[in-house]
């Protein structure tokens, strides 16, 4: 990130870009490297624990990528586990995404991350913080940065999320501010789903695909492209899994659930084959659902 330049961006441009999203946010303004173009559209903060299971970081990667597609900015908190899988799930759709730091840019935490932050803003996002560049990160600065990856954000997902995960923090700074919280659910069973299960009971959204945190945006989403460079028809050469997802949505859009029940394919490998589908282009999501790329 030292090469990249950062400036610090007043709340007044954020609100040209924000429209009402900041409201009565005491946030001053955003030190930035990159650009924040993104936060014009509709985004989605994408959050979960540091220790994710496997499932838990495709599932932040795949949701991410397919928010990307459809026209949402993902936000995260540039954190291991879950926020980075985000992120790179955003850049793998060749989307910008932003991720949110808990100090100053000079002492970029985690260290690691710091290669995925430059290509973060050198990929149309931005590496933003409420904290100046030379600003060392101290423990209570993440819980700032959470109200701050709140604030920016139309919706947040908690993906995976320990009963005292800081992925909490953020979702109860979205909820004090009536913006919609939605969380994947877990095994009761399971300490890391032990969040995502109390936000569900506390009234989060369930998620179960894209196009339940899609129904959650007040905003209009820009339509998706249409132009393909390859055909949604089915293809011999196609897997026979990938064929029958093709020939059931033939028939009009659906959501995941609907497609698991009639094409009978577990859950988890159905939506890892929508993922792939939607971003080579052959498949869009939406508000009804998944549905076959259309030529203009």
């Amino acid at each position: 990130m030292d090469h990249l330049k950062r400036r610090y961006v007043p709340r007044a441009e954020l609100d040209a870009l924000c429209g009402e999203r900041l409201r009565d946010d005491a946030l001053a303004g955003l030190w930035a490297a990159g650009s924040l173009d993104g936060l014009a559209a509709p985004c989605v903060a994408i959050v979960g624990t540091r220790a994710p299971s496997d499932d838990g970081r495709r599932r932040a990667r795949e949701l991410a990528a397919a928010l990307a597609r459809a026209g949402v900015c993902v936000v995260s908190g540039l954190a291991l586990g879950i926020d980075g899988a985000a992120h790179e799930g955003a850049l793998a759709a060749g989307a910008p995404t932003i991720g949110v730091l808990g100090g100053g840019h000079d002492h970029f935490f985690p260290p690691r991350h710091r290669e995925l932050g430059t290509r973060i803003a050198a990929g149309g996002g931005a590496v933003v913080s409420p904290f100046p560049p030379e600003n060392h990160p101290e423990p209570w600065q993440f819980l700032a940065r959470n109200a701050v990856i709140a604030a920016l954000a139309d919706a947040v997902v908690v993906v995976e999320a320990a009963a005292r995960s800081g992925a909490l923090n953020t979702a109860g700074h979205a909820a004090d501010r009536g913006t919609p919280v939605l969380a994947f659910p877990g095994d009761v069973d399971r300490p890391k789903a032990a969040g995502c299960n109390a936000l569900i009971r506390d009234g989060a959204t369930l998620v179960r695909d894209v196009a339940d945190v899609l129904a959650s945006l007040p905003l209009p989403l820009a339509p998706p492209p249409r132009e393909r460079t390859r055909s949604a028809s089915p293809d011999p050469a196609d897997p026979e899994p990938v064929r029958r997802v093709i020939a059931a949505l033939e028939d009009g859009a659906s959501d995941a659930g609907t497609l698991a029940d009639r094409i009978a394919i577990p859950a988890a490998e159905l939506f890892a084959l929508l993922t792939e589908l939607e971003l080579s282009g052959r498949i869009v999501s939406g508000r009804d659902g998944y549905a076959l790329c259309t030529r203009r």
